[in-house]
């Protein structure tokens, strides 16, 4: 058992939402949800079991993290000792290429990096189903960062305990439906409401939780079977449609994620629609704006884009690979502990 390891993973973005948390343990998600993996954003997080450590650490970014990502780090990392027999405290250093804690799903991809290097630090030799199950335990968008391409993540079940289990799945491959995400960044500064709290609120406080828990289900199956056939504008709308339902539910709880950029970006695409140019919207819990086009179009798509004011910057996206582990050589990076 070598005690390090480097992982890098990616985060996705789901085109049918994942909204809402099942009452009781171990973060099961109240609906099904199906995301793409992007590449072109990536989080490298290296894990040191060392007997000399008195307790964990997280290094995120070059910063000691706060409190509240630090318990949920520890909280994953127990489960790996506990199944590995392993009893050294783990020094976890992580960094992320665009804005952590803004509504670009650093989560997903953060636990997700974080699992794969822990487990194998621990000299786990699991499976990526298994190892997925593990990081839908600290964030459930996580368990698809695991995988690569098109990912689906079931609901889970109506009344959950800890002993239950459940995986991502890939649905199609990163190839089977050109696809170019635009991501548009608003602002680089951290949400000021959490994902956990914000779905929570919504389901305790909208009048209109009880219809998107029972539209949620009912629009990610048409829009997996649209991606299986290939039917970008279906996609797309579906897409959109389930991310302004989201957040319709949110707002109606007092929950709002959108700034003025925000919207400037939803009526810049729709006059692209109307010249032509099918580029469609989804929208995690922030600001930003994630753009679904064809390859063809993203040239003319980003162009009018980037000359909105309210855009800080856009990354290029296409569908990319799963979590997996870094260069032996380059496991841990001494500069950065």
């Amino acid at each position: 058992m070598s005690g390090a390891a480097t992982a890098i993973a990616h985060p996705n973005v789901a085109l049918s939402k994942y909204w809402g948390k099942r009452a009781g343990s171990g973060r099961f998600p109240a609906v099904p949800s199906l995301s793409v993996t992007l590449s072109g954003l990536s989080t490298r997080t290296s894990v040191v079991f060392d007997g000399s450590a008195a307790a964990d650490s997280l290094l995120l970014n070059g910063q000691p993290s706060s409190f509240g990502d630090l318990a949920r780090a520890v909280e994953l990392l127990d489960r790996v000792r506990a199944a590995a027999g392993e009893v050294r405290r783990a020094r976890v250093v992580s960094r992320n290429d665009f804005p952590t804690a803004s509504g670009l799903a650093s989560s997903a991809s953060g636990f997700a990096a974080l699992t794969l290097g822990a487990v194998r630090a621990a000299g786990l030799d699991w499976d990526a189903s298994r190892i997925s199950d593990l990081a839908r335990r600290s964030s459930a968008s996580a368990a698809r960062s695991l995988f690569g391409g098109f990912v689906e993540l079931d609901a889970g079940p109506v009344a959950p305990t800890e002993d239950d289990v459940l995986s991502a799945r890939v649905v199609a491959a990163e190839s089977a439906f050109p696809l170019v995400i635009l991501v548009c960044v608003t602002t680089a500064k951290p949400k000021a409401i959490g994902s956990a709290d914000g779905m929570a609120t919504t389901l305790a406080m909208s009048p209109y939780a009880a219809a998107w828990l029972a539209e949620a289900p009912r629009m990610h199956l048409r829009l997996r079977d649209a991606l299986l056939a290939r039917d970008f504008v279906s996609v797309g709308e579906l897409a959109e449609s389930s991310a302004l339902a989201m957040h319709a539910s949110a707002i109606a709880a007092g929950v709002i994620y959108w700034t003025g950029a925000t919207l400037d970006v939803l009526s810049a695409l729709r006059a692209l629609r109307a010249s032509g140019v099918a580029a469609y919207a989804t929208i995690d819990a922030g600001p930003h704006v994630k753009v679904l086009v064809r390859p063809g179009d993203a040239a003319q798509a980003g162009q009018a884009l980037r000359a909105m004011g309210g855009v800080e910057r856009i990354i290029d996206a296409v569908p990319g690979e799963g979590a997996r582990l870094a260069q032996a050589s380059d496991q841990v990076d001494e500069s950065e502990r």
